[in-house]
């Protein structure tokens, strides 16, 4: 019975999904699902993101956390749209939060929404929200073992932000050595190493970010 109400559950979230999916190609605006553990660094990421691509491409942000909106009026006050959904304790986003965040959104006036889900390695990577590419941001203080304990989410992600770079020298970790072990379970994946705080590899990041966008628009 439980496997039953489980597979129902998620029949009806894929359902509400594919519709999600149909009216951001209608609008022509291209999703990204970002996943990452609390802390990684996924707001400053945004921030950054929306700096580079000022002037390129116009993004907004839909902001999945357990209670408050802290990281909504941090990126509302720093000129990116917004939407804040509460999850009051689930541990992941699902289709319908984030259909009822996009009829909320100025559509017309978008190419990029960016998702940024709540901060858990497990949950979120089993839930279709209609997006059209995965990312996973693992930051250097969380220590190099993530891909190890949370695979699925490395395994299905298109891109892996290492965050927080800047801080690998003073710490032990080893990029190399993760890099090595992401792209091992996962060849497809793209990867960037990347400080919020200094800029490094935002440029890198951001052109993939628009080279995604040219190639969903075509």
């Amino acid at each position: 019975m439980e496997i039953k109400v489980l597979k129902n559950i998620l029949d009806a979230n894929d359902h509400i999904a594919a519709q999600n999916r149909k009216l951001l190609k209608e609008k022509n605006i291209m999703m990204i699902n970002v996943w990452a553990s609390p802390g990684a660094g996924k707001t400053t990421t945004m921030l950054r993101t929306a700096e580079a691509l000022k002037e390129k491409a116009r993004m907004a942000v839909i902001e999945g956390d357990v209670a408050s909106s802290i990281d909504t009026v941090t990126l509302s006050k720093a000129g990116v749209t917004a939407i804040q959904i509460n999850t009051d304790g689930g541990c992941h986003l699902d289709a319908g939060m984030v259909d009822t965040a996009l009829q909320n959104l100025p559509l017309d006036e978008l190419d990029i929404i960016f998702i940024e889900n709540v901060g858990n390695l497990i949950c979120p990577g089993s839930f279709d929200l209609g997006e059209y590419k995965r990312i996973i941001i693992a930051s250097t203080p969380e220590g190099a073992d993530k891909p190890h304990k949370y695979p699925l989410m490395f395994t299905i992600a298109d891109a892996c932000i290492i965050n927080k770079i800047d801080l690998a020298p003073y710490i032990n970790f080893d990029a190399e050595n993760f890099t090595r072990t992401v792209t091992g379970m996962n060849t497809d994946i793209d990867m960037f190493q990347v400080s919020g705080i200094t800029g490094e590899g935002i440029d890198e990041w951001s052109d993939w970010v628009l080279k995604q966008l040219d190639s969903y628009r075509k």
